[in-house]
């Protein structure tokens, strides 16, 4: 049986094999249903709307270069509250892809040359097979890091504990008393 990867809520193949040379420029604007499923996918009350604006070009002789921004307005549940919280995403999308056969990508690894990893810098390129990117798929990964893992309704704060403890219950005391501590 062959892995299938789950397929993106907001999945679009590009073509790569003819890049016009100022690159492809694409838009991907999420339906209703789509929107309801990046929703479940992510954990979020709702997206109310999604969109990404790349531009897909070549890069060096056989790589890809992804470019843009991927945009929602995404309704979440308060971690204290649970009540809704509603967040902007503007996130720029920026990926260098390169064939799997690409010796630019293979020569750090197997070449024994050295990769020097800026942390800053721009992500060392990932690797694509066939002659199609999922470049949604890629956009919803951006999407899916600028969304806060913990939203908070303005004004909610956690109570980390009171400087006086609560009074012990009568089981609690019990306990106590049949641990022998006092």
């Amino acid at each position: 049986m062959k892995h299938v990867d789950p397929q993106s809520p907001v999945s679009f193949r590009a073509n790569i094999t003819r890049l016009p040379q100022k690159g492809l420029p694409l838009v991907v604007e999420a339906d209703a249903a789509q929107r309801a499923a990046l929703a479940e996918e992510h954990g979020l009350i709702s997206v109310e709307s999604y969109r990404a604006e790349l531009l897909v070009a070549s890069w060096k002789r056989n790589g890809v270069k992804i470019s843009g921004r991927v945009e929602a307005d995404i309704t979440q549940a308060c971690i204290v509250t649970l009540e809704p919280v509603e967040a902007h995403i503007d996130e720029p999308v920026e990926a260098l892809l390169l064939p799997e056969d690409s010796k630019l990508g293979r020569q750090g690894f197997d070449g024994g040359g050295e990769i020097l990893l800026d942390a800053e810098g721009p992500d060392s390129p990932e690797t694509f097979s066939g002659d199609t990117i999922d470049v949604g798929a890629l956009a919803e990964q951006y999407f899916g890091l600028a969304i806060d893992p913990y939203p908070r309704k303005q004004g909610a704060a956690l109570n980390a504990g009171s400087e006086t403890e609560p009074a012990e219950n009568e089981f609690q005391q019990k306990l106590r008393s049949l641990l022998g501590k006092s």
